[in-house]
């Protein structure tokens, strides 16, 4: 997996648009699809989701059901090859199976250790954002989501059993460390914008 020291996990830019919609489209081929891109119409003017989902970092025009978050893009070679999404706080619906963290891999990019190191990146920003233990969740039946999560220190929880869900979840609790590098000042790679 030498892949994995080439990706950068960093906010949508205005240069991703391309690849950005090519990763929607992916997805949506997906069964089921699932959502990429939240609350993004291919249609519509990039720049102005690009600011839209930053916006959200900032508690900025965050959708009714939603929390402030880091909408973050996992970057190899100038595309996108995957999105995390980091929620600065739970609500009932997170506490319950959705979690702090969520992140998906392209289809075709999965099994390079993508998702791993889009989640081991994300850890330190959690640990600036103060959040000192992460909810991480996967489908009961995704073993590649559930290494992940263990690979980077998930400690599991329990599973739920609500009703409402087609495929029950798998909790983690994973402890985050801040960055050991002090080049970087803490949150810089949030707050840089394309």
């Amino acid at each position: 997996m030498n892949n994995m020291s080439s990706l950068t996990l960093r906010p949508l830019q205005n240069s991703d648009e391309d690849s950005f919609k090519s990763a929607a489209a992916e997805f949506k081929k997906e069964v089921p699809p699932w959502d990429f891109a939240f609350d993004f119409d291919p249609g519509a003017d990039f720049s102005a989701y690009v600011t839209k989902v930053h916006n959200w970092s900032k508690g900025i025009d965050v959708p009714d059901s939603f929390v402030p978050n880091s909408y973050l893009v996992g970057i190899v070679d100038d595309r996108v090859v995957g999105r995390l999404s980091l929620r600065h706080s739970l609500n009932e619906f997170l506490r319950s199976y959705g979690g702090h963290i969520g992140y998906g891999v392209i289809p075709s990019q999965r099994g390079k250790g993508y998702a791993t190191e889009m989640l081991r990146q994300a850890l330190p920003i959690c640990a600036e954002l103060g959040i000192e233990r992460a909810l991480v969740s996967c489908d009961i039946d995704n073993i590649p989501s559930q290494k992940v999560i263990e690979r980077n220190g998930g400690i599991f929880d329990s599973v739920t059993s609500l009703p409402e869900l087609t495929v029950q979840k798998r909790l983690y609790w994973i402890h985050p460390k801040p960055h050991k590098e002090t080049k970087a000042e803490p949150g810089a790679a949030l707050n840089r914008m394309g």
